[in-house]
């Protein structure tokens, strides 16, 4: 599905030789076409894929709104044109940046657009990347691109969720760093907003609370796959129509389809810290049907139906015994242990007697 566009504006960042930062602003905006409206979904398009997205919302540590949120609500509310809003943005990010070690530099996008019933302020720094092609004549050129496939410094704020639920704390979200401080908290900074809402947790949480509710159920074999499978197949599709989990809804999946007796939702109603509804992870929610491992230069993956049927599992040993293997990797094992045996009999043949 793609977006529907209002705003854009581009600005850029750029150290010179003594290592200052410059800073280049667009006066206007860039009109909207179909092509830019092709690119601002594309890069939408990167951003919702990504796995490792974390929620925020604005802090208020005086009670006063900070530079940047006092200028997007009075964006919002028809007081500043998103041009000054936009060049008040960067300048925010360049005084954050002359704070940090960091030597971030490109092209800042600014971005509003709606999408699925809602409206959305992208900010994203691009990397302005040189590449080589050929002209009509033959010759090589160089040529300038903006790199939207790994963008990692953006954030988007729900400006929908934001006007109508300000003490929210999830209408912002941004990539995060996966160990330590990461370039992209100076986003948070930048903007004087905090970490808030963890999507991560709140699958693992409703990950486990699937689990030992089918327990408390007593629940067969059979039939606490079922559930599992009716789990997945809800978070799946949701993810894949950039939809929130709902917890009631799937409640009532999980209850007319394996036919419960148990309500799931009064179950994580008594002792689970779980929003009414939150993003679907992708890697964690692929753990309802699936055991997944890997060390020591070993991964193995297969669907949970599988145990106690094709794959058994001794414990006392701590071995996995798999009947019917893939067929690729039958015929790569065939390949290579024939191959070995052809190896070890030639040398048996031409060693000495």
């Amino acid at each position: 599905m793609n977006i529907s566009a209002t705003n854009i504006i581009l600005h850029s960042l750029n150290y010179n030789t003594e290592g200052v930062l410059e800073c280049t602003k667009r006066e206007g905006e860039l009109p909207i076409s179909p092509s830019i409206e092709q690119f601002l979904t594309k890069i939408h398009s990167t951003y919702q894929s990504k796995t490792n997205k974390a929620f925020a919302s604005f802090r208020e540590e005086t009670g006063q709104p900070q530079v940047f949120q006092q200028a997007l609500q009075q964006e919002m509310k028809g007081e500043l044109d998103f041009v000054s809003f936009s060049q008040t943005a960067v300048d925010c990010l360049v005084e954050e940046l002359q704070k940090q070690d960091f030597a971030e530099q490109g092209i800042l996008l600014i971005s509003k657009y709606s999408w699925t019933a809602s409206d959305y302020l992208l900010i994203a720094l691009l990397q302005n990347n040189e590449s080589i092609s050929v002209n009509e004549n033959l010759e090589l050129t160089n040529s300038q691109h903006l790199e939207t496939s790994k963008i990692q410094l953006v954030t988007r704020i729900d400006l929908t969720l934001l006007s109508r639920s300000p003490e929210s704390n999830r209408y912002l979200s941004f990539i995060k760093g996966r160990v330590g401080r990461q370039v992209s908290d100076f986003f948070l900074d930048f903007m004087g907003a905090q970490e808030g809402f963890d999507a991560k947790v709140q699958n693992q949480v409703l990950m486990k609370a699937v689990e030992e509710f089918c327990e408390k159920e007593a629940l067969p074999v059979e039939k606490k796959q079922e559930v599992r499978e009716v789990a997945f197949e809800y978070c799946k599709e949701q993810l894949k129509q950039g939809e929130d989990i709902e917890l009631a809804t799937l409640s009532e999946q999980m209850q007319e389809a394996p036919k419960l007796e148990g309500s799931f939702y009064d179950f994580v109603s008594e002792d689970y810290q779980l929003e009414q509804n939150f993003p679907a992870d992708r890697s964690v929610m692929r753990k309802l049907t699936k055991y997944v491992g890997q060390g020591g230069g070993v991964s193995i993956s297969f669907d949970q139906k599988h145990l106690g049927d094709r794959i058994q599992y001794d414990a006392a040993s701590d071995t996995l015994t798999i009947t019917g293997i893939p067929p690729n990797l039958r015929e790569q094992l065939k390949r290579d242990t024939t191959d070995e045996s052809s190896s070890t009999a030639s040398d048996d043949e031409s060693a000495p007697f």
